[in-house]
């Protein structure tokens, strides 16, 4: 196989395990752990050298001469800790559960994702790496020297962080699962994702060219997630070819479906195909950084799912019609830059987006299908979609209004 594809092939592979390892939930605690291990490393060997002895003969304080006092401390301070991680992962867990089956289980990532849980956690787990570490040191010497007294007193130090930690930690995680927090959580990182790839006022250049029938299908099932922007681009250019990507990111691909089109050659080399399926990411999962319809899917999901007759919650599905109509806003009003070039100026690809409508439909209407009877819902979709109308007017926002206004009409 050529060496090109193969390097291809191994960056986005890593790639993809790079993600996974960094958006998982021990990442953090691992990371804060070692540096824990580390700093014990660095304390026991500061203790028992000649600047640290020195330390604890002048300074009375700080001397522990009793290795068996050391001892009780450590253990004691070890199984507090591991009282309270196992407690803060068990809450943690409870709470991950109670948001799946009340919302949707797809806003797991985010909760899961949460650094400054994953810090909390990580900081017990370290304090005990810490500490464990700390009791293998402890010599049954009659000088005290040899009990790591300054590195025991900041074990203490740490302890007491954790019991703040453990307080504001309780707060936080209640706090966090709040349905209106999740949804606020899901509307910025949607309207981050929108900010950085819809910048303009107007349409971009659209393809004009005549597609030469020559197609590169899947090869492989999954979700298409984009591609490297790059390398496709310096091979498009080598191999003097223009692309047109005829599906959006996030679209469900079946191995074999065509989803890129060749505009300007009649053939093109084995060779050539497997570098272009080099550069293209196809896999499971999805992020609403790489894809910000993901998140207006999952606003709708929360929606659906306090909608339904188990749930029966139209206050969460208001909260999330409410973040919908301000990203359509904003969808409404900015487009993206749909075609890429070289160094040279030279459009290589062209990019398929969804259009306003089609977000509209998959978002909106779902919702009016399922809510048209509640009163509630009803009063806040035309409040939404009145106010859509007005900023930026559109056949879809106007059909749909006009329904809402029919329905309201007869429940007065």
């Amino acid at each position: 196989m050529n060496i090109k594809v193969i390097t291809q092939k191994g960056l986005k592979s890593v790639s993809v395990l790079y993600f996974k390892i960094v958006s998982s939930i021990a990442f953090i605690p691992a990371v804060v752990a070692l540096l824990f291990l580390i700093l014990s490393l660095v304390m026991v060997q500061f203790d028992y050298s000649d600047a640290g002895k020195a330390i604890k003969a002048n300074a009375h304080w700080l001397t522990l001469k009793d290795a068996s006092t050391a001892r009780s401390i450590i253990s004691t301070i070890t199984g507090g800790i591991i009282s309270l991680t196992v407690f803060s992962f068990s809450m943690v867990m409870i709470l991950l559960n109670q948001a799946a089956s009340q919302m949707s289980n797809r806003i797991l990532d985010k909760l899961i994702g949460n650094r400054f849980q994953q810090i909390v956690l990580g900081f017990y787990i370290g304090t005990i790496v810490y500490a464990l570490f700390l009791m293998s040191t402890i010599r049954d010497i009659d000088s005290g020297v040899y009990v790591p007294a300054i590195s025991t007193y900041l074990l203490i130090s740490f302890t007491v962080i954790d019991i703040f930690l453990f307080i504001y930690f309780l707060h936080y995680v209640t706090q966090s699962v709040k349905y209106e927090t999740i949804i606020h959580q899901i509307s910025d990182t949607t309207q981050r994702a929108l900010e950085k790839n819809w910048q303009f006022s107007t349409v971009t250049q659209t393809c004009t060219l005549t597609a030469s029938g020559l197609n590169l299908p899947a090869n492989k099932s999954g979700v298409y997630q984009g591609f490297m922007e790059k390398p496709l681009l310096a091979l498009c250019k080598r191999e003097n070819l223009i692309l047109s990507i005829d599906v959006p990111t996030g679209t469900s691909l079946i191995e074999g479906t065509p989803f890129i089109r060749f505009l300007n050659v009649q053939s093109v080399s084995r060779d050539v195909k497997d570098q272009i399926n080099g550069t293209i990411n196809i896999h499971g999962g999805q992020s609403i950084a790489n894809n910000y319809f993901y998140g207006l899917r999952q606003l709708t999901e929360v929606a659906l799912k306090a909608l339904s007759p188990g749930i029966n919650d139209p206050g969460t599905a208001i909260l999330s019609l409410q973040a919908l109509g301000q990203l359509l806003a904003f969808r409404a009003l900015h487009y993206p830059g749909n075609t890429l070039q070289d160094d040279e100026k030279t459009t290589r690809i062209f990019i398929r987006e969804r259009t306003f409508e089609e977000i509209f439909e998959d978002c909106i209407f779902p919702i009016w299908d399922y809510g048209k009877k509640d009163r509630m819902l009803i009063n806040a979709l035309h409040h939404v979609l009145s106010q859509l109308n007005q900023s930026t007017p559109r056949a879809v926002i106007k059909n749909l209004l006009a329904q809402v206004e029919k329905s309201k009409t007869q429940m007065d």
